[in-house]
């Protein structure tokens, strides 16, 4: 059913930690620490969203001995965040890119 299938889609952008590790992972990959040690929160509550995120395949993950290192996925969700660059830069004031 398509209707579940966006409001799964949806659910799983509509949190700002999981909005915040997509925007980093559109510059480069990263490893927990990382990810955690840029937004400044607790490695329990960036794995808890980066297991969403993956589940949904927004983000693709490998293994780097010990190391889990998370990238978003190329195939859709990149060029969907650039669309909404896009999108943002073109339609939304400086105040919509000023609101955290």
């Amino acid at each position: 059913m398509k209707c579940r299938s966006y409001k799964v889609f949806f659910e799983v952008i509509a949190n700002k930690t999981r909005i915040e590790i997509l925007e980093l992972l559109v510059k480069k990959q990263m490893c927990v620490t990382d990810i955690c040690n840029n937004l400044e929160e607790e490695q329990s509550k960036i794995s808890h969203n980066l297991r969403k995120l993956t589940q949904c395949h927004f983000v693709d993950v490998k293994r780097d001995g010990k190391k889990r290192i998370y990238s978003l996925n190329k195939e859709t969700i990149l060029p969907l965040m650039e669309l909404v660059e896009k999108h943002v830069s073109k339609y939304c004031g400086k105040e919509c890119r000023a609101v955290k």
